[in-house]
């Protein structure tokens, strides 16, 4: 059976080369409405689902984000593989602006985001030391690698709330922690993909050194949003090749789809049916 990718990322990765048979599909969720419509379609053998994490037109800030209803409108799809395509800060110099990052780690620094589908009657707590999933991650290094573009594998993502830049303070406190870029996106996505029981994967694109840097200019929307137009062909070349590498899998199913066989706690006598009902999506094959 061929394995369906889910992209989340800017409007502009779906605009790409080679796509076809594309549709829009609306999702309704228990959480809510995603982001946007999902856009499916096929590059080559390999279906793809694409979903603009901000909406088209970047009408969400990142805390307004749906993150639940859009990981759920994935997993309704028949999605168990994304990759988070995401806009990034560089907190060491030799990540240089429109480097890629694979990112392995994630520090998390919200404070305003439901982080998880588990709530209401049903309590779960998923395994989340590694919250990528390696599997992946290696196919994503491979087919970023395969671009020419300068690849980091692995690193450590500060996941800020926003909307803000950082403070000059703040940065050089991240970078005292050793962490490699910032974002803020990707909490609690990473964390919902998790307990979907979906391989994470993030795609990390360097638009500039974060503040610490004092010789180089201060970050600027303008700054930031001329190399995310230059970094967007790159993250579609990434797709193009990853999409028939997760297509094409046939090893052993990754450690994160089998996530929550030992992680609900709950009495399954106690879930009460509105919970069964609500989470029938994820919970089902455990509940029977």
């Amino acid at each position: 059976m061929a394995h369906k990718l889910g992209v989340i990322g800017g409007s502009g990765l779906y605009a790409m080369e080679g796509l076809t048979d594309v549709r829009e599909v609306r999702v309704s969720t228990p959480f809510g409405d995603p982001s946007d419509v999902l856009i499916e379609g096929r590059l080559g053998d390999a279906e793809v689902v694409f979903l603009p994490r901000h909406g088209r037109g970047h009408r969400l800030t990142p805390t307004e984000v749906p993150y639940r209803a859009n990981m759920w409108a994935l997993r309704s799809r028949g999605v168990r593989w994304v990759l988070s395509v995401s806009a990034v800060g560089s907190l060491k110099e030799e990540i240089v602006p429109g480097h890629l990052v694979v990112v392995d780690q994630f520090i998390d620094r919200t404070q305003h985001r439901a982080s998880t589908f588990f709530d209401r009657g049903v309590v779960a707590h998923v395994q989340f030391g590694d919250p990528t999933c390696d599997v992946l991650r290696r196919m994503v290094t491979e087919a970023a690698r395969s671009t020419g573009a300068i690849v980091h594998d692995g690193g450590t993502y500060v996941c800020m709330e926003g909307p803000q830049f950082s403070t000059r303070a703040e940065s050089k406190l991240y970078r005292s922690w050793g962490a490699d870029v910032i974002g803020m996106t990707n909490v609690p996505e990473c964390k919902l993909a998790r307990e979907a029981e979906m391989s994470y994967a993030t795609l990390a694109l360097s638009t500039d050194y974060d503040c610490w840097y004092e010789g180089h200019d201060e970050v600027s929307v303008e700054s930031v949003v001329a190399v995310i137009h230059k970094n967007v062909a790159v993250a579609q070349q990434v797709v193009r090749a990853l999409a028939p590498k997760v297509a094409g899998y046939a090893g052993p199913a990754p450690k994160a789809h089998s996530a929550l066989a030992f992680a609900i706690m709950t009495q399954r006598e106690l879930i009460p049916a509105e919970a069964r009902a609500r989470l029938e999506l994820l919970l089902g094959e455990y509940l029977k």
